[in-house]
């Protein structure tokens, strides 16, 4: 994740100890890490496949009647205890849609009294008045809805006419339980020119924070990679949130604001305030490196349950098993340094290839996403596909050029 609102408006932020090491926002008996490598996973579990609602960018195909082999209660449980014994600092319970799951109230508050910061991934449409409270009730430290676009631009994202209406009514009722909420967006061809309708839908509605995803054609949505913002759109896109937070700030609005699943967007953050403001600059950079980007995320600071109980680097690493929490628990799986897909995520600088190995500012970035490069090249050590910066910008000039064609490197990127 990228705090746009932390690096570009200096505004404090609550996840701040965690993403750049900076104290403040961390509950009592949480330390802040000394270096993100040393970080125990955000887990992302998807506690079930049953959804009501088919988006079409799902990145591991649940729906109605997608069938699975999820963890039983008592199962659950028992995830839960050895993820609080593991000290991971968060748990996202996700899916499919969580909601779907009869037993989810009672796993939340059993997480909370464990410990472990129970959060909740949704499409927000089941979220009446009631399960709001419930929510409230249970402990959840934050709810993030998804909603991709105004109106019939969500609803085709998510094929069930009635959705955009369904999930502004659950963002509102959290909001009236007193629930911390905020949204989530992944960036397409489909919604990229409503960017400024969605900062004045965060307006209107009091929204206090939202994170763009990038696509990460995966799942389902395995098959939209002509639906991925071409680079320019990216810029342009970035452009558009960096100005509408600065416009936030300068209101005086507190939203927090995020851009998700790729790196790259810090350093051309950090470019567009050397331009600007080079001693700020050097701080966010320092706050960059000490993050690393995609060096301390998938595979170290971030990991993903499937609805199977198979062990992921993250959530789009569907189709690389690590473990089944069936057979051994999720801290084991997890510490295993010699599975070779963690083994290479973890020591990533010596794997990579093509011109994110002689980027100038791979400390910052650590290579992005290796899953968009695995689904794009077959290769999950290439360059992410979804790197926007030029060749200029990162230093790539004629000689190294020639070496990366010489050692076979030369991955073409798309436009």
């Amino acid at each position: 994740m990228i705090n746009i609102s932390k690096l570009y408006c200096d505004q404090i932020t609550p996840g701040d100890w965690l993403r750049y090491g900076i104290s403040g926002g961390q509950k009592f008996g949480e330390c802040v890490p000394k270096q993100a490598s040393e970080r125990k996973p955000i887990v992302v579990w998807n506690i079930t496949s049953a959804c009501n609602l088919k988006c079409v960018h799902c990145y591991n195909n649940s729906g109605p009647d997608v069938k699975s082999h999820e963890a039983t209660t008592g199962q659950a449980k028992a995830v839960l205890d050895d993820l609080a014994a593991f000290r991971v600092p968060s748990v996202l319970f996700s899916g499919g849609e969580p909601l779907c799951r009869k037993d989810l109230f009672e796993l939340l508050p059993y997480a909370v009294d464990k410990g472990l910061r129970a959060v909740i991934s949704t499409n927000g449409t089941l979220i009446d008045a009631d399960k709001a409270k419930q929510i409230k009730k249970a402990g959840v430290s934050y709810v993030g809805i998804s909603l991709d676009g105004i109106g019939p631009v969500n609803d085709q994202f998510r094929g069930v006419a009635g959705a955009f209406d369904k999930a502004v009514a659950g963002v509102r009722h959290c909001m009236a339980a007193g629930v911390r909420v905020g949204l989530r967006l992944t960036l397409t061809q489909r919604n990229v020119r409503d960017i400024e309708k969605l900062f004045d839908f965060f307006e209107a509605e009091g929204i206090e924070r939202a994170c763009f995803y990038h696509l990460v054609p995966s799942g389902r949505g395995k098959e939209m990679f002509a639906d991925a913002l071409t680079h320019e759109q990216s810029r342009q896109a970035v452009d558009t949130i960096l100005a509408k937070t600065k416009a936030f700030k300068q209101a005086g609005k507190n939203t927090d604001i995020l851009t998700v699943d790729n790196h790259v967007d810090g350093v051309y953050l950090y470019l567009k305030l050397l331009a600007e403001d080079a001693e700020r600059a050097a701080d966010v950079y320092k706050l960059l490196t000490w993050n690393g980007g995609g060096l301390a995320s998938s595979g170290v600071g971030i990991g993903c349950i499937d609805f199977n109980g198979k062990v992921h680097a993250d959530q789009f690493w569907g189709h690389a098993d690590l473990g089944d929490i069936h057979d051994k628990p999720f801290s084991q799986i997890w510490s295993n340094d010699d599975q070779p897909l963690l083994k290479g995520l973890r020591n990533r600088r010596a794997m990579i290839k093509g011109r994110c190995r002689l980027c100038k500012f791979f400390d910052a970035c650590g290579g992005s996403l290796r899953v968009r490069a695995d689904l794009y090249y077959g290769d999950r050590w290439a360059p992410d596909p979804a790197c926007y910066l030029t060749d200029d910008e990162i230093g790539l000039d004629d000689e190294k050029k020639k070496e990366l064609l010489a050692n076979g490197e030369d991955f073409k990127l798309p436009r």
